[in-house]
């Protein structure tokens, strides 16, 4: 009988359902951070675990067909860099380092806050594929071959 990677089909099943749930839920954590407790960190932390869950469901070559890992380390790093020029052009524009540029909105409304929705997204970008790329690069090494892929 031919071995299969990853878990059960009901781990799979139950996965395929509640991933893009998971999903969603991060990024009304990121798109609301300024109004509830949340924000960029945790509603990354959250897309991260989505994506770990599919990982840990279907296994490393399900996800190297259903991922493209150099496009998440694009992405990683393109929010790195824009949130550091948000941060230069706050001081091009006000004199401080990640100072508001933007209007600040109406109060409790979601586009409020100035600039701290869009770092929230940036962060959130950032911390999601980071934490799932750290999990990714260590499945690649095998402590009993001696670090050897």
């Amino acid at each position: 009988m031919k071995s299969q990677e990853g878990m059960t089909i009901i781990v799979k099943t139950v996965t395929r359902i509640s991933v893009w749930l998971i999903f969603v839920y991060g990024i009304y954590i990121i798109f609301h951070g300024h109004l509830t407790p949340g924000g960029g960190f945790g509603g990354g932390v959250i897309i991260a675990l989505g994506f770990l869950n599919v990982f840990l469901a279907y296994g490393k070559e399900y996800i190297k067909k259903w991922l493209n890992i150099g496009l998440l380390h694009d992405l990683e790093a393109t929010s790195a860099i824009l949130f550091v020029g948000i941060g230069i052009i706050g001081i091009a524009m006000t004199g401080g380092f990640l100072a508001n540029f933007l209007s600040k909105g109406t109060l409790f409304r979601l586009f409020s806050a100035g600039t701290i929705p869009l770092l929230n997204i940036l962060i959130g970008a950032k911390v999601g594929v980071a934490l799932f790329l750290v999990v990714w690069s260590l499945s690649l090494f095998h402590i009993d071959e001696g670090g050897e892929q």
